[in-house]
């Protein structure tokens, strides 16, 4: 097998593992819950401190790698939100799902994985992966205002738990969705730390670096069982329509290869080179997040579609990645 197709498989292999696991219920049905639940507010707040918390802050900002990442993005998604508003006019919350599917990469549970299977001796993987990890995070809070927004023009009137934010300013929706992720809080102690140049006890750092290392194997584990549950309960409600395979084809071109082939000319633009080239490239190139799925449950909009999307990125990740960091290697 080759260099790069070894971690890929292992990742997969994982993935594939909690899938089995979770379709012959040998786990609690709710074993993923749990899972995801230690992995976001514990294990990978964990490995995000530790990381940035011990790199000189001269590497964390990089700010070609972080301009041309966050434009490839934006560029993304504001083509995905065209063609859905031009497909489905005035469905503001379906846009953004939409357009989430085909921006929002999985860059923390696998792309922290892979880059630190991919790059074993180089600590700057585990940098370029929570700086994608951030900017997914912005991208992932900007949908969830406009979804707010939307959504809460149909429960005009209507005060629930649920939606208490909802007439609240965008501004102060993308600032508590920002405030209150444990990634964005960990990253920003991490980045605070390495900018004053304290050290940290020993101690501490071993057992971040403990806990943080649990969060790749979780992670994956985690998707493969979310993947199959989704399949499960929405496989019945989805009408495998024409509509329904164009999305899904441009959803997936958007994600794995106009994001890609767009990173890699801005990442050029901005003169990134060597490995923080290759890393770039490689995390606009991951599949959609699950994340994107939760989301749309959460509000009941295009759910089975995103569920089905995920996988069908996913699994042609698998076929994709390979690829692109072959001609990476050849100076594409």
């Amino acid at each position: 097998m080759s260099p790069t197709l070894t971690p890929i498989a292992a990742v997969f292999g994982i993935m594939l593992l909690g899938a089995i696991v979770q379709k012959s219920k040998l786990l609690p049905s709710d074993s993923d819950n749990i899972l995801n639940q230690y992995v976001y507010y514990v294990a990978f707040p964990a490995i995000m401190f530790i990381a940035l918390a011990q790199t000189p802050f001269a590497s964390i900002t990089q700010w070609g790698f972080i301009c041309a990442l966050s434009l490839s993005m934006v560029f993304t998604y504001v083509i995905a939100l065209g063609l859905s508003y031009w497909a489905n006019p005035e469905k503001s919350a379906l846009a953004a799902i939409r357009a989430l599917n085909a921006t929002f990469g999985n860059t923390a549970f696998i792309g922290i994985p892979l880059l630190g299977m991919l790059f074993p001796d180089d600590k700057s993987a585990l940098v370029a992966a929570a700086i994608a990890s951030l900017l997914s995070v912005v991208m992932f809070a900007f949908a969830l205002v406009s979804i707010e927004i939307a959504t809460s023009k149909a429960l005009t009137g209507k005060k629930t738990d649920q939606h208490q934010i909802q007439a609240s300013h965008p501004l102060m929706i993308m600032l508590h969705a920002l405030g209150s992720n444990p990634i964005v809080i960990a990253s920003a102690l991490g980045v605070g730390v390495s900018a004053a140049a304290l050290n940290l006890p020993e101690s501490l750092s071993q057992m971040l670096h403990q806990v943080g290392n649990t969060s790749s194997p979780c992670a994956l584990f985690a998707i493969g069982m979310v993947l199959t549950k989704a399949m499960h309960r929405d496989s019945g409600s989805l009408r495998w329509d024409k509509a329904f395979i164009i999305e899904l084809n441009l959803i997936n071109f958007l994600k794995l290869i106009l994001q890609p082939l767009t990173a890699y000319a801005l990442l050029s633009l901005f003169k990134v080179e060597g490995q923080w080239l290759t890393m770039g490239v490689i995390l606009a190139s991951l599949p959609t997040a699950a994340s994107v799925y939760l989301l749309a449950q959460r509000y009941q909009v295009h759910t089975s579609q995103s569920a089905f999307a995920i996988l069908i990125s996913t699994v042609l990740t698998f076929i994709s990645l390979p690829i692109i960091e072959s001609l990476l290697s050849k100076g594409f």
